[in-house]
């Protein structure tokens, strides 16, 4: 089995249960879209594959030493760059998480705003439904979470040009736009 296939099948069972907390649409129809987003930018197999399972150390009880098996080192180490450490608070998380995507490959950095990028454009079709009350599936609210995406997007900016980066940019700019 390809390195792809194999992400997906792990993707697709680690998240089986998990819905987006947004709409209720299955959870991983968004690692689908994150490497869909890094495949179209021409990224490798290993960055797509990362893709797939970016959420899977996070937010399920699958394995570290698992995911490595199955997916080798290159690919868990980006999936690592990406996971946040949720016993810390959520501001701090969230610092340590830009810390770490900008310590890490260009692969990461990928990786990241790929993940941003379908976050803004699906919590922005949410906002289509649901108006400003949408904002409240953020714990810390719209402020808060404008914060993050500009503290990410402009310390990559800093370091990184590239098309996905653009998108995210627009995003961004298209959210801190809705009212709250």
């Amino acid at each position: 089995m390809d390195l792809y296939q194999t992400a997906l099948n792990i993707a697709t069972v680690a998240h089986k249960e998990q819905i987006r907390k947004h709409n209720g649409s299955p959870y991983v129809v968004h690692p689908i879209m994150v490497a869909r987003y890094l495949e179209q930018a021409g990224f490798k197999e290993e960055v797509v594959a990362a893709g797939l399972v970016h959420d899977v150390l996070e937010d399920t009880d699958f394995s570290e030493a698992d995911l490595r098996e199955a997916l080798g080192s290159e690919v868990v180490e980006m999936v690592l760059a990406v996971s946040e450490d949720k016993n810390l608070v959520w501001e701090e998380r969230k610092e340590k998480y830009v810390e770490s995507v900008l310590s890490a490959s260009e692969s990461v950095w990928a990786l990241s705003v790929a993940d941003k990028i379908h976050n803004a454009q699906d919590f922005i079709e949410h906002y289509a439904i649901s108006g400003p009350a949408g904002w409240q599936v953020f714990n810390r609210g719209k402020d808060k979470k404008i914060w993050f995406e500009r503290l990410l997007l402009s310390q990559l900016q800093l370091v990184w040009q590239h098309p996905l980066l653009d998108q995210y940019a627009a995003l961004v700019d298209e959210l801190e736009k809705l009212s709250d």
